[in-house]
């Protein structure tokens, strides 16, 4: 099990480091390092019973190392001590305002660095615009009990991709930072890139272990495709190939009695549709006129479970742990909102616990135990058809009327609105905590055992 111990700055003395007894080390320690920067210095060992990482005050400005304290980790290789782990999240859209430096979404951030002192570990938020490539620096924006600070810093340990949507991500700028800082620095960077559906789809497809979830799905290629699935399964989706939030996603219904068509959107006003057509031709003339349909794909309906005459889905977070093993660490229902084609919670959709949707213990414990099950088979198989390092999924799962899961989509950087829902605090703050400790796992493995991160 991995220690971490608190560090103390002392101005009495020069160019010292002194370390606990406790942490045994065979060979004799010369240099120390925090993030890539690093100095040649004899590491001594503590009087008995002094549990703390002593630097001198030189030391600590040599290296760039904020003291915050947080009580941090020691790494080895050969004689080189590592401090840390440095954790550099990065993203983009920051303002100039000091209470608000990544406007809308400074909360968010706020609350992920907060869990620094359970994890052991210094996290910052950066964009492009902060890096000295010169001087192997950024300016890292911490957050602190008083608010927001920034502390120049050196090149992070590990770095968590935290870009906000697809259009920042394609800016020849961003790829240009994640290409330098993985290449020529060496610098793990994990949850890389959002998820295109119809890649997983195909991806997941190889694999006879998890193909059961999947609902067919195709590119979108002729009208007589979607009569095809319609005849089988009564309904169909069409869905943007790089949508997120649920916008953009159309049902399809088709009534054999009445020998009609019926199509259920959000309108750009977002006000939820159900509008009748005599023919599919019609139908998709009126609806999707001017949009791309090869940027579309087509799903099987699924005939969902109900709770007060509403379908449902469900909302599965995993995260990869300080083992680097998976883990489920949320597990919320969305009920969808009324006339709505989606159970997202700005189409109208509730979210619930589990015990709340299941009346019987025997339901939900079933329940649960099928979802879990479903979502690590389908992060491990992610992991090995995905490139890049991923440390966490967001699933959008389905239990259709005879018991069965069905995978709608996978999110590599999940949004957050389930944890509005009271009962599932701990599940935000657990989910927060592991997307960091990862970090502190990777840092390790990239110090001690680069061959199995860089392979």
């Amino acid at each position: 099990m991995r220690r971490q111990y608190q560090v103390e700055i002392l101005h009495d003395i020069s160019q010292k480091v002194r370390i606990p007894k406790d942490f045994n080390h065979k060979k004799k320690l010369s240099k120390l390092a925090f993030g890539s920067h690093s100095i040649d210095i004899l590491i001594e060992y503590q009087p008995s019973g002094r549990n703390v990482i002593s630097l001198s005050k030189d030391v600590a400005d040599q290296l760039k190392f904020p003291n915050m304290n947080v009580p941090l980790h020691l790494f080895t290789d050969n004689e080189t001590l590592f401090l840390g782990p440095l954790v550099g999240i990065f993203t983009s859209g920051f303002t100039f305002f000091p209470m608000r430096p990544i406007g809308e979404r400074s909360m968010f951030f706020a609350k992920l660095l907060s869990v620094k002192k359970s994890v052991g570990a210094l996290p910052f938020v950066f964009g492009e615009q902060h890096i000295n490539w010169e001087d192997g620096t950024i300016q890292g924006l911490f957050y602190q009990k008083d608010g927001w600070e920034i502390y120049e810093v050196p090149f992070p340990n590990v770095i968590y991709d935290r870009l906000p949507n697809r259009k920042s991500e394609r800016l020849t700028e961003q790829k240009k930072v994640k290409e330098r800082l993985q290449i020529e620095y060496l610098i793990p960077w994990y949850n890389p890139g959002f998820f295109n559906k119809l890649d997983v789809y195909e991806r997941l497809l190889q694999n006879d272990q998890i193909s059961m979830y999947l609902p067919e799905t195709h590119s979108f290629t002729s009208f007589s495709g979607i009569e095809r699935m319609l005849a089988e399964y009564g309904h169909v989706y069409i869905k943007p190939v790089n949508g997120s939030l649920g916008l953009g996603i159309h049902q399809i219904l088709y009534n054999k009695a009445e020998g009609f068509y019926y199509c259920r959107f959000r309108d750009h006003l977002g006000e939820n549709k159900l509008q009748k057509y005599s023919s599919l031709e019609s139908l998709m003339s009126q609806v999707f006129a001017g949009k791309k349909l090869n940027r579309m794909l087509i799903q099987q309906g699924i005939h969902l479970i109900r709770t007060e005459g509403r379908p449902l889905d469900f909302r599965i977070h995993t995260n990869k742990d300080d083992h680097g093993n998976w883990v489920v660490t949320a597990i919320a229902a969305k009920i969808a909102g009324a006339g709505s084609v989606t159970t997202h919670v700005n189409s109208g959709g509730v979210i619930k616990t589990i015990s709340e949707v299941f009346t019987s213990m025997e339901e939900q414990i079933l329940a649960e135990s099928k979802l879990e099950e479903a979502a690590l088979s389908l992060s491990k198989a992610l992991e090995e058809n995905i490139e890049g390092i991923i440390g966490e999924i967001g699933f959008d799962l389905g239990l259709d009327r005879k018991g069965n899961v069905w995978l709608f989509e996978a999110n590599s950087k999940p949004g957050r609105s389930i944890f509005k829902h009271p009962q599932l605090k701990d599940f935000d703050f657990l989910t927060r905590k592991l997307s960091l400790s990862f970090a502190v796992f990777l840092a390790e493995r990239a110090i001690t055992s680069p061959e199995e991160v860089f392979k």
